[in-house]
């Protein structure tokens, strides 16, 4: 079985015992595809010019994340915290049992639906230029993979928000203010600080 060992670093801390976790950059584009895809799914649905420009957007987001995500600061890396799948039943096991371990970063289940969500886009902004083109204009599965997309995208989104409020609960630590300030509480005791390299297991 694969161990949650807290792992120690040293990442910038304040007086306050406080840690930056989230840079500007994963700030921006979290809030930004937020607000996005939210505007996308209610008051631009029917609004087709405005609908296709927020797409373009929240597509180019999502670029930048993934690069970010390749070169970006320490917790905004995929290999910071992309689980292997032993590591993700662990922790799984160990939410269910109510003992899980905190994390810095994103932890096993927060990183694999972050995952999900940047393939949903993905999903969804190609659909959406397909929809634009020549090609594929009419095309019934075309609009019928986009709508589908949407509707699994606000069950994501639900699911997010409440692990967030759960997280937020449990751990004594408010996560929508962190992603607001950039600011967590610094690793102590059993937390871990950052997930070992994606794959190791």
């Amino acid at each position: 079985m694969v161990s949650l060992q807290p792992v120690k670093d040293s990442t910038l801390t304040t007086s306050s015992n406080r840690v930056r976790v989230w840079d500007p950059v994963i700030r921006t584009f979290h809030w930004f595809v937020a607000l996005g895809v939210l505007a996308e799914l209610t008051v631009l649905r029917e609004i087709k010019t405005a609908h296709l420009y927020v797409g373009y957007a929240v597509a180019a987001a999502l670029g930048l994340r993934i690069l970010w995500g390749l070169i970006g600061t320490r917790h905004a890396r995929f290999v910071d915290f992309v689980p292997s799948p032993p590591r993700l039943l662990e922790y799984l096991k160990r939410l269910r049992d109510r003992n899980e371990p905190r994390y810095v970063g994103h932890n096993p289940a927060g990183a694999v639906m972050m995952l999900l969500l940047m393939a949903l886009i993905a999903i969804m902004g190609v659909t959406g230029w397909m929809m634009g083109t020549g090609a594929f204009w009419g095309v019934g599965w075309v609009e019928g993979v986009h709508e589908a997309t949407a509707n699994i995208i606000i069950a994501a989104v639900v699911l997010h928000v409440i692990g967030a409020l759960v997280e937020s609960f449990r751990h004594h630590e408010n996560l929508p203010l962190a992603m607001v300030t950039g600011y967590k509480r610094a690793a102590t005791g059993t937390d871990i600080d950052h997930a070992d390299i994606a794959g190791r297991g």
